[in-house]
């Protein structure tokens, strides 16, 4: 199997090193510092599965164009905002892929794989595998759940290219499952991070460094948490879909949508003892680019929940006061 990871920034190197070290032949198309690095010393990742270096079966290249040879699959990993400079520097590509995908933090991500390739040669994917990029040649993967990746045909067929590309990231060690309704699992993911990041970044972006967690055990902050999660899920309930914890045990939206709002508040407030007592420190990309002052992906998150709200006549105050936040702090971010 050929693999063009075409982002490899953390989330693709992770997924990238990681299918190189079962034989898979990866290629990853990065920024130059970092490309650099992997040709010259590897690529380093740290994480759950300790300290490794990836050298075999892996490529880095800054220029997509100049990928080499023909590929089973092109997955897409640059940040949402970034799609459409990056298919059009891999245009020359199109003709040598046979199927891609994209493991962004979007729903809108299928569609214009579609528009770049045919919609017949796309598949969706999901996944909650985290990755940070550490320094050059350096990526962190600091978190992973029982089944990290979601792979599947849009119209839910079952099929031999969906099978492969499951098979080899449960070889890889990255958990993964083959799905009929992966339109519902790409929106409940969307749900999970679009909470997590929009509290983060609204609750605590003030006092940079505070644990998600400690934040969560906060009286108030759970009821803000709560609040977020109600409206998301209100929609998503809307939409036909019912919560299935995909991403268990990291997600919890089952439990939020089915206790009573105090109930959810207490429940929440336990969930931060337990990320304490677990010296859980991370936080959403979307937290991480606000101390950069990066650009967020507000629109690619919480905005596509909004749209649905408002085709579908759903009040969401809550969630609505958090993007219009962002949204103001996002006209300062470069």
């Amino acid at each position: 199997m050929r693999v063009l990871i075409l982002g490899a920034g953390g989330l693709g190197s992770v997924i990238g090193g990681y299918l190189a070290t079962t034989g898979v032949d990866v290629t990853l198309v990065g920024r130059p510092a970092h490309v650099k690095a992997i040709q010259r010393d590897g690529l380093r990742i740290m994480g759950r599965r300790g300290d490794i270096v990836v050298n075999d079966h892996l490529a880095a290249i800054d220029v997509a164009a100049e990928a080499a040879g023909s590929f089973d699959y092109l997955i897409l990993a640059v940040k949402a905002k970034d799609t459409t400079q990056a298919l059009i520097d891999a245009d020359p590509l199109r003709d040598r892929v046979a199927t891609v995908l994209s493991v962004q933090n979007t729903v809108a991500k299928d569609g214009a794989l579609a528009d770049w390739i045919g919609r017949d040669r796309v598949i969706g994917a999901s996944t909650i595998e985290g990755g940070t990029l550490e320094a050059a040649g350096v990526v962190r993967n600091h978190v992973t759940a029982r089944i990290t990746a979601y792979f599947g045909e849009l119209d839910g067929s079952r099929s031999a290219r969906v099978d492969a590309i499951t098979a080899a990231f449960n070889a890889a060690s990255l958990p993964a499952a083959a799905v009929g309704n992966i339109e519902q699992v790409e929106w409940e993911k969307l749900a999970q991070i679009s909470l997590a990041a929009a509290w983060s970044v609204t609750a605590l972006g003030a006092i940079p460094g505070t644990p998600f967690g400690d934040g969560m055990e906060v009286p108030e902050g759970a009821a803000y948490f709560v609040a977020l999660a109600k409206d998301l899920l209100a929609v998503y309930r809307a939409m036909g879909y019912e919560p299935q914890n995909f991403y268990a045990p990291l997600s919890r939206l089952k439990e939020l949508d089915a206790y009573p709002t105090a109930e959810a508040i207490e429940f929440v407030i336990g969930q931060g003892k337990v990320l304490r007592e677990q010296g859980r420190t991370g936080h959403p990309s979307m937290y991480e680019d606000v101390l950069r002052r990066r650009k967020t992906e507000i629109d690619f998150m919480l905005a596509p929940y909004l749209t649905v709200a408002q085709e579908l006549g759903i009040d969401v105050p809550t969630l609505r006061t958090a993007y219009q936040i962002i949204k103001t702090i996002d006209w300062f971010l470069e």
